[in-house]
């Protein structure tokens, strides 16, 4: 039972601290990517196209958290 309870405690652990820091990066490419485009409008598709892959980087590491989560709840 012990071990159960442990291993729960470990996928909660890691989905936490997995998902923590893409989301505050997340938060701030986007604070940054708009005091970006409030300095200079005109360059709004360079900016969204370099904001859309920083997220999908950023969120690539919440996934990676979500595999590990999922391989420690189900081995």
């Amino acid at each position: 039972m012990s071990s159960d309870v442990a291993r729960f405690f470990a996928v909660a652990f890691a989905m936490g601290l997995g998902t923590i820091g893409p989301g505050i990066g997340i938060g701030l490419i986007g604070s940054k990517a708009m005091e970006a485009l409030g300095r200079n409008p005109e360059a709004e598709a360079p900016i969204r196209t370099a904001m859309i892959l920083a997220i999908a980087f950023a969120e690539a590491v919440a996934i990676y958290a979500l595999v590990v989560a999922l391989i420690l709840k189900f081995s």
